[in-house]
């Protein structure tokens, strides 16, 4: 019987033979790296030493390495697919004397993509295709499957709960038919007119003005006559769509689900690039979407056959006012590219990316077509049917039509001062299944505010404000030059003296006389202007007129300022309003002394 050193060698030799394919040279992965360098190119019966030096051997599975590789045969390169991975060897010399000769150059090896299935260029290219794991003696290999799913990946990326059906967006509001009629038809028109010059449609509106409604309204419109191309719900309150980062993949995937071609462009191109959702959003954009529309294009595919609507809601949801303004730029620079079929629809709060971007001189000025929401249309008479039509519902579940009346739903029509949230946070109050309807609705028409009160029917609505609030005081605040400024302070002063309420510093301001914001700021003492920087974040609530006046969008507001337990921590008392107005007017009067002896 033959020792077992020689038969384990003999063994060797035998699998190094079989192991090397068409070139001499292994195509499995040893799971040391030093193991490799023990596999000899010999022959049954060939000799060998004890002890071989190993050899570097290059990650075949990288681009920068593979590509400097070259082969000195002239037969087709091998063809390897990606769970397999070629293993460089050392040449062995002819005897045991002299120093080792260095390994021959390696074959090019070129994982085979979608175009080139293996096995193309003729040969074999494995003898172990598919294994997992396997031994042999003492040699372990192990063939992982080390291919990148494209799509996969993509849909990892991405953000169902950003869709316009997802689970997580469950009952989401949106428009009555016999309501918003006359807006949900100008935006579905300029959706559905793929010649319309204008192909970026903007919609502003202050809070709760009832945009999410509208959006949700067209995205469901918009699938149903096929032509959705892709949806966006932002929302500040979810980590995986409050931020921009998953805004491509989202969109790509949606493009990719509703055309094949464009599904096998969109997994290509993320295969040969897998880093390529932590490039920017531009560069993403132009990877995951134009390029591989482009390519469809290009190969005579006609691009009017693909859905082009793309909708994007809550813009000011997104984190960061620098993301919000770099996606508004993504859209302007790749996904309204002449060539391309898309129409986009944006929905935000009148903040600063968007505004500035619509404003006279913004980049989107004069390629967007702007629906001024709260200023444009009057809302009052759908709030009307709203309530009308849910009230009827509770009535029949109650078996009691005549539950409410007439003038109950004009005072609240009034109230809502043309704001859709209003009436929206009523009938959510009113509908609770567990308590009367009438009580609740009693509560509301006469509520207001004192301590130790449990009924809170503006819930909603608080909460909303104080969102908007909090975050202008953090922003404003977090700049250098407003240290040791309290923004809520100066806030109120604004509000309280141009809403009309007045000062009253010893009887010598009239109750009721307005001050323009303007005015305001020099008598605090501020920088010219200051007025705008304080309101920056506020536009959502809050409007300047021509007469630099400050009005609310919606009373509520200004009742949620003046209440403490609506407020909360974000309540100014007016005392401190007016001692503080009191204080800077005089040292304004101090160091800008009128000389009554002058002549203009």
């Amino acid at each position: 019987m033959p020792p077992k050193s020689k038969k384990k060698n003999g063994l060797l030799s035998r699998f190094a033979l079989l192991f090397g394919g068409r070139s001499g040279r292994s195509t499995a992965t040893v799971d040391n790296p030093q193991d490799s360098a023990e596999i000899a190119n010999a022959g049954p019966g060939s000799s060998r030493p004890e002890h071989l030096p190993t050899h570097s051997v290059p990650d075949l599975l990288h681009p920068e390495q593979t590509s400097a590789l070259q082969c000195h045969e002239s037969r087709p390169p091998i063809r390897l697919s990606r769970s397999e991975i070629e293993i460089a060897e050392s040449s062995m010399p002819a005897t045991n004397q002299g120093p080792l000769r260095p390994p021959d150059p390696f074959p090019v090896v070129q994982p085979y993509d979608d175009q080139t299935p293996p096995g193309a260029h003729g040969g074999t290219t494995s003898l172990f295709q598919g294994a997992k794991k396997f031994q042999t003696g003492d040699v372990h290999v192990h063939l992982g499957n080390k291919s990148i799913d494209g799509w996969d990946l993509l849909l990892e990326h991405a953000a169902p709960n950003a869709l316009h059906n997802s689970s997580a967006r469950f009952d989401a509001p949106k428009c009555d038919e016999d309501t918003r009629v006359e807006v949900t038809h100008e935006i579905m028109e300029r959706l559905e007119d793929r010649d319309a010059p204008l192909r970026l449609l903007c919609m502003t509106g202050a809070a709760g003005s009832g945009k999410s409604c509208l959006q949700q309204t067209a995205a469901e419109k918009c699938a149903r006559s096929g032509i959705l191309a892709g949806s966006f719900f932002l929302s500040a309150e979810d980590p995986t769509r409050n931020t921009i980062d998953h805004f491509i993949p989202t969109i790509a995937y949606q493009l990719g689900r509703a055309n094949a071609t464009l599904k096998w462009l969109i997994k290509s191109a993320i295969e040969r690039d897998p880093l390529v959702f932590s490039q920017s959003l531009e560069a993403q954009t132009t990877a995951l979407i134009v390029a591989p529309v482009e390519n469809m294009r290009e190969k005579g595919i006609d691009l009017r056959n693909l859905p082009y609507a793309i909708l994007i809601d809550g813009l000011d949801e997104c984190s960061g006012e620098d993301r919000q303004a770099e996606l508004l730029t993504a859209v302007r620079r790749c996904l309204l590219a002449d060539h391309l079929p898309f129409r986009i629809f944006i929905a935000s709060r009148p903040e600063w990316a968007i505004r500035t971007a619509l404003e006279p001189g913004g980049h989107l000025r004069g390629m967007a077509y702007h629906i001024q929401l709260s200023d444009k249309y009057d809302a009052s008479a759908d709030m009307r049917r709203y309530l009308e039509r849910r009230f009827e519902d509770i009535g029949l579940r109650i078996n009691n039509p005549k539950w409410f009346s007439a003038g109950d739903i004009e005072t609240l029509v009034r109230a809502g001062s043309g704001q859709f949230i209003y009436v929206a946070t009523v009938y959510k109050f009113v509908s609770e299944r567990r308590a009367s309807p009438a009580a609740r609705l009693n509560v509301v028409l006469t509520w207001t505010p004192r301590a130790g009160q449990v009924a809170k029917p503006f819930e909603t609505l608080d909460m909303l404000y104080y969102n908007i609030l909090s975050a202008a005081k953090n922003t404003y605040e977090a700049v250098d030059t407003h240290h040791g400024r309290d923004f809520l302070l100066l806030f109120r002063v604004l509000q309280m003296g141009s809403t009309g309420r007045g000062f009253d510093l010893g009887r010598q301001m009239v109750s009721g006389v307005r001050c323009s914001t303007d005015v305001l700021s020099v008598l605090l003492c501020l920088e010219a202007q200051a007025e705008e920087a304080l309101i920056s974040d506020l536009h959502s609530l809050v409007a300047l007129d021509a007469d630099r006046n400050l009005h609310p969008y919606h009373k509520s507001f200004s009742d949620f300022l003046q209440e403490p337990s609506r407020a909360k921590d974000l309540f100014v008392p007016e005392s401190r309003v007016y001692t503080h107005f009191a204080k800077c007017s005089m040292q304004c009067t101090i160091e800008f002394p009128l000389d009554i002896n002058s002549r203009a």
